[in-house]
């Protein structure tokens, strides 16, 4: 009798066991239409919960059937104590799992089961961007690159060296270095090359062949250089719709120029009716007294595209809404930190494995797949914002100013050369003597203006 009693309990286990695999293996799924987590495609759905429900399926072995929730909703709590939208189904055992962005709230884990979170997201601000982004200190420098600039400055220098020598070298700009007083001094050449940089000019300018091709040069460079400076420089002004800059939800609470809300019932609304912090209790109280709520996500994300308001969300809500508007920007704060998770049965012993399987998939790297795949920007370059110019944009002219230079350079060291081949056939010298001679004395300005000062006190004296 005990064994047939024992036998009688086992294949009554085996049985029930059985009954619920058979029921387990098709599961009832809840879903809200939300992109890009769920979306159309002609009979289908697809999104990033589809292919997030996809791999959990294929680990943990089994199928399922997704349904749309009836009343659009996510989950609320009334006053009644009855949920409404997946939580609700879920609650009721209209379905067995609820896979949407649903956050995890305290709440709604008192009514159903909820996995590990296989997305974490927060509370941000979506702005335009010409209300988000405050002007810098050294916003002038933006129309070039750190490394244009780079070049530019030894663009300047070498220019300036460049006239500094050639100034001595050619006899048509110092014929007497012996008595003549050179006029292109080191500090005098970099002070007539930035004044051509700045179109001013700075007297005296140079007089022979090969200081005018190096200024020529110079002067030609610095008007295309200021002409794409000023055009770059124009283009990335946009015109501004307001003076105030937002960049966190302090400079939000401070300010009564532009408004701003939230989505009705949602859960970044509860979270600052719930907050204890001033800042969030200002803007609380300021969306309650304005009533300055949206019905839905497109509605706060258009009026944000017209400047005057600031939707308040989740930040990977707003990430979507960046990556399809180029005029949008998210800021950089985020606060109230929570996940998504999926929804079971309160109790039910699913939820173990479907955790195990979320840490699996982002350990794995599959979660952040899914997220650049579902949240790549489509959004093209603003053609009314032009990027920094590089150097290579400029390499043109920089090539002409180098050849300027060379030339210049070159023309000074025939003259130099023409002057001492005449020198030394009337002294009857050699050429390369005479030649030594003259670079000698021009180079050492320095040692030959004292020298020659001294002979000619010395004469006074006498």
């Amino acid at each position: 009798m005990m064994l047939i009693g024992f036998f009688l309990l086992s294949f009554g286990i085996l049985l029930d066991k059985g009954m619920c695999t058979a029921v387990q293996s098709e599961l009832r799924i809840t879903t809200i239409k939300q992109e890009p987590y769920t979306m159309s495609k002609g009979t289908q759905l697809e999104g990033f919960c589809m292919d997030l429900l996809s791999e959990i399926a294929k680990k943990m072995g089994f199928k399922y059937k997704v349904q749309l929730v009836k009343d659009s909703a996510y989950g609320r709590q009334d006053e009644s104590g009855n949920w409404n939208g997946m939580i609700g189904e879920v609650v009721r055992g209209e379905a067995d799992l609820a896979i949407a962005p649903l956050t995890l709230t305290a709440a709604r884990e008192k009514a159903v089961g909820m996995t590990k979170p296989f997305m974490q997201t927060g509370i941000s601000i979506l702005l335009r961007k010409d209300i988000s982004e405050g002007a810098g200190f050294f916003d002038f420098l933006s129309p070039f690159s750190a490394q244009t600039w780079v070049g530019i400055l030894i663009a300047y220098l070498g220019t300036a060296a460049c006239i500094f020598i050639v100034t001595r070298l050619s006899p048509s700009e110092w014929s007497q270095p012996q008595s003549e007083q050179n006029r292109f001094s080191l500090l005098h050449s970099l002070w007539y090359t930035a004044g051509a940089l700045t179109l001013q000019g700075a007297g005296p300018h140079p007089k022979a062949l090969s200081g005018r091709v190096i200024c020529s040069s110079w002067w030609l460079f610095t008007i295309v250089l200021l002409a794409c400076y000023f055009s770059n420089f124009s283009s990335t002004k946009a015109p501004e719709s307001s003076h105030l800059m937002v960049k966190g939800f302090e400079d939000l609470a401070n300010q009564d120029v532009i408004e701003y809300g939230c989505l009705a019932g949602s859960s970044t609304l509860a979270f600052f009716k719930s907050s204890n912090n001033p800042v969030y209790r200002r803007i609380y109280e300021h969306m309650e007294r304005t009533k300055s709520f949206v019905s839905t996500m497109d509605e706060g994300v258009q009026r944000a595209k017209e400047g005057s308001f600031a939707f308040i969300g989740e930040s990977v809500s707003l990430d979507l809404a960046v990556a399809r508007h180029c005029e949008l920007v998210r800021a950089h704060e985020v606060i109230g930190m929570r996940g998504y998770s999926i929804a079971a049965a309160l109790g039910s012993p699913v939820i173990k494995n479907l955790s195990v399987a979320i840490l699996q998939l982002s350990e794995a790297g599959e979660l952040a797949y899914l997220r650049s795949k579902w949240w790549a920007s489509s959004c093209i370059a603003d053609k009314g914002k032009v990027s920094a110019v590089q150097p290579h944009n400029l390499k043109g002219m920089f090539l002409v100013l180098s050849l300027g230079l060379g030339l210049g350079t070159l023309v000074a060291v025939l003259e130099l050369t023409f002057k001492s081949r005449r020198s030394a056939a009337e002294h009857k010298k050699s050429c390369c003597s005479v030649l030594t001679e003259e670079l000698s004395l021009r180079l050492r300005t320095s040692n030959g203006n004292r020298s020659q000062e001294n002979a000619d006190k010395d004469k006074e004296k006498a």
